[in-house]
């Protein structure tokens, strides 16, 4: 990075905004992901505090072929927010306004930096409501959910980031700022550019901003505990309920090793006898759920639950998902290397993914916990090591690829709503095959055609002929 370009960037966003010393710098090569090299360290790290100023940043490196990654909260689990070396890291936390909450329409247009928990807690003053609740929402922001489409809990019956997102604004490659989309319910004019840019990881354009629907909030919620002393119990009951034609708000699932380092951590009364638990909420009109707890207990029992509990009050409930949003911090506390993987299965593929996770791990011999949006098939895979432990994390590098296999092999997916990133590129065209992987870098070309928009994510460095 020459002092000529780190001039021109302080000049449009100020000296206070822009970081170059080599401790700052070396904090950009990390994310929540683990990955095997350390990526290099990024030229500049750049605060942008609006639209003109991200697009005048992506005109110069557009101008000089400086590769630009953008980044949030840095709480991705794929790799997809790490530096590349010399590039321009866009850190777009400073733009972090909610500019607009319409009630009567039930829509918001918020700036891509707003910490997603923040939002959700603003618009429940409102009286309204935004489903998507990835466990890091205390911290990730709503660019960084967008770019991942991430998930959560919740998805089993709200769906994901992608079904509340009605349009953007979005920063190109080459500086220019197009919006997509529209503030109605429906918008069907030209091609769909909004989906095609939630879930795009940064290597499409840059988005700034982003205009949401909401609902109305749930007048009530029931939450429930229910413990197995089996763990392929626990799945099979996962289908059963949904095969009843009920749809809890959420389906969660954790496995013994979750739940011992849950409780050891913050006690939040797991039970430590089972194998394995699951924690299910129903929401809607107050009368309904009385009947629907009911016949979920039901299903419960008749799959052999050793325990159900109802929490009896809004404290218990915030309790059981506060254990279940700090697990992997209890568990890291035990485990210095966590690699989560984040397959997916269609729902009554659960219990076969469930034995196929396990049959994995012994193979290997690994330590392969399981904790899942059980709900909508979502597994994370969570294995643990400690990657100064070269033995074992060889043995690692070969059990990941039979995961993916048993996956793709069950219908399902390399990942859910983790992203692809660095991490999984290797293994992208085992899923999309050869054709969609020439139909997606037709398209990667055409809006990056110097590739300077986080390179190397996505696509890896090799050929699909």
């Amino acid at each position: 990075m020459t002092p000529e370009i780190l001039a021109q960037i302080r000049k449009i966003v100020g000296m206070d905004y822009v970081f170059t010393e080599k401790e700052d710098l070396f904090c950009y090569t990390y994310d929540g992901s683990f990955v095997l090299d350390r990526p290099k360290l990024p030229g500049v790290v750049v605060m942008p505090g609006n639209t003109e100023e991200t697009s005048r940043i992506m005109k110069l490196a557009h101008t000089y072929g400086i590769p630009v990654v953008p980044r949030g909260a840095g709480s991705n689990l794929s790799g997809g927010s790490l530096s590349e070396q010399a590039c321009i890291v866009m850190q777009m936390t400073r733009m972090n306004r909610i500019l607009n909450m319409d009630r009567r329409n039930m829509t918001a247009v918020v700036e891509s930096g707003v910490i997603t928990g923040t939002f959700q807690e603003e618009v429940a003053k409102m009286g309204l409501f935004y489903p998507p609740d990835p466990s890091s929402l205390a911290f990730s922001t709503m660019g960084g959910n967008v770019a991942e489409c991430a998930g959560g809990p919740r998805g089993v019956k709200y769906g994901v980031t992608r079904d509340y997102v009605l349009g953007l604004e979005v920063v190109l490659a080459d500086g220019s700022v197009i919006k997509t989309g529209s503030a109605t319910m429906k918008c069907v004019a030209g091609y769909d550019l909004t989906k095609l840019f939630t879930g795009s990881e940064g290597t499409l354009g840059v988005v700034t901003q982003i205009t949401v629907k909401l609902l109305p909030m749930p007048q009530a919620r029931q939450t429930v505990l229910a413990s197995f002393s089996n763990l392929d119990q626990t799945a099979e009951t996962v289908v059963e309920i949904l095969s009843r034609g009920i749809i809890p708000s959420a389906l969660e699932l954790m496995d013994q090793v979750y739940i011992q380092n849950i409780e050891s951590f913050m006690p939040s009364g797991l039970p430590l006898d089972a194998e394995a638990v699951l924690l299910i909420e129903v929401d809607g009109p107050k009368s309904s759920l009385d009947e629907q707890i009911s016949e979920i207990a039901k299903i419960c029992r008749n799959q052999g639950a050793m325990h159900i509990r109802c929490a009896s009050s809004q404290e218990e409930r915030e309790k059981l998902w506060a254990a279940r949003r700090g697990a992997y911090g209890a568990i890291a506390r035990n485990y210095p290397t966590i690699i989560s993987e984040d397959v997916t299965v269609p729902r009554d593929k659960i219990p076969e993914a469930v034995r196929r996770v396990r049959k994995i791990a012994e193979t290997f011999q690994l330590t392969i916990a399981i904790i899942a949006h059980a709900g909508d098939g979502n597994f994370h895979a969570s294995i643990l090591t400690d990657e100064k432990n070269s033995t074992e994390m060889a043995r690692i590098q070969q059990a990941l690829p039979e995961l993916f296999k048993a996956a793709l092999e069950l219908g399902g997916t390399i990942t859910g709503e983790h992203g692809v990133g660095l991490t999984k590129a290797p293994y992208l065209p085992w899923e999309t095959g050869a054709g969609g992987m020439h139909v997606m870098k037709a398209i990667k070309d055409a809006l990056d055609p110097k590739n300077i928009l986080n390179p190397g994510k996505m696509f890896g460095n090799r050929s699909w002929s």
